[in-house]
């Protein structure tokens, strides 16, 4: 069942470890197939290098599990929470990386300080607030998806416009349109905590350093990238 978005999500999970996104097992991606309402994601636990495309696990949209002999990832109730939700979205990923886990940690936004930011989200990466002691204790996972749901919610923020979030004290989710698009959110992601953090140790040294984009700017980068008169990269390859 699935078999080639079993294959596609392996594969993006590779891609994890790839780009140095995760260390040992802390790190899992999946896809969703919106007309059968099933999603495949990685197994919980299981090592990236003895992982194979048969380990994956096929869920449906009430949180059972279709197919798989192993257990599925154990942050899939927060992706099925965010599937549900945010219907504009076909792949997750979630990482602890480091520059992306230390802005949660810190339970803190990442500023939109500049045009690579700009590029990728408008607006500032918010850090969804940290669960309370009975949401912790009670179904965590589900409450981790309703918390960044709820935060989004608040802020008016659309997925589509911003594919990253962060939950305080715990790490940084990403989505795309698949998993290899997910992939690459949490890798530009990390690119952006990075840049952020520096940005800030910089802006210490000098009493008069002005940083944060202009509305203006922000707006014009973003638009020519996503907007619906969006003219980067190649419109015809034939």
């Amino acid at each position: 069942m699935l078999e080639e978005l079993k294959e596609k999500v392996y594969r993006a999970n590779l891609k994890l470890v790839e780009y140095g996104l995760v260390v040992l097992t802390w790190g899992n991606v999946s896809e969703i197939d919106r007309e059968k309402g099933l999603f495949v994601i990685k197994p919980s636990g299981v090592p990236y290098e003895k992982m194979t495309a048969d380990d994956m696990v096929v869920m449906d949209l009430n949180g059972n599990k279709v197919e798989g002999k192993l257990n599925p990832s154990s942050d899939t109730p927060t992706h099925l929470e965010l599937y549900k939700n945010f219907d504009s979205i076909g792949g997750i990923v979630h990482t602890h990386s480091s520059w992306a886990c230390s802005w949660a940690q810190a339970g803190c936004d990442i500023p939109a300080y500049g045009t690579t930011h700009a590029d990728f989200a408008n607006g500032a990466i918010p850090c969804a607030r940290g669960l309370t002691e009975d949401e912790v204790n009670g179904e965590y996972e589900l409450n981790t998806g309703k918390v960044i749901v709820e935060e989004f919610n608040n802020r008016g923020i659309k997925p589509n416009e911003c594919p990253a979030v962060l939950v305080s004290r715990h790490g940084p989710f990403t989505w795309g349109k698949d998993a290899f698009n997910a992939v690459d959110n949490a890798l530009i992601l990390e690119e952006v905590a990075k840049m952020a953090s520096r940005t800030q140790r910089i802006a210490c040294m000098y009493d008069d350093a002005a940083i944060g984009i202009e509305q203006y700017l922000l707006d014009k980068h973003y638009q020519r990238k996503h907007g619906k008169n969006a003219y980067y990269g190649q419109t015809n390859r034939g």
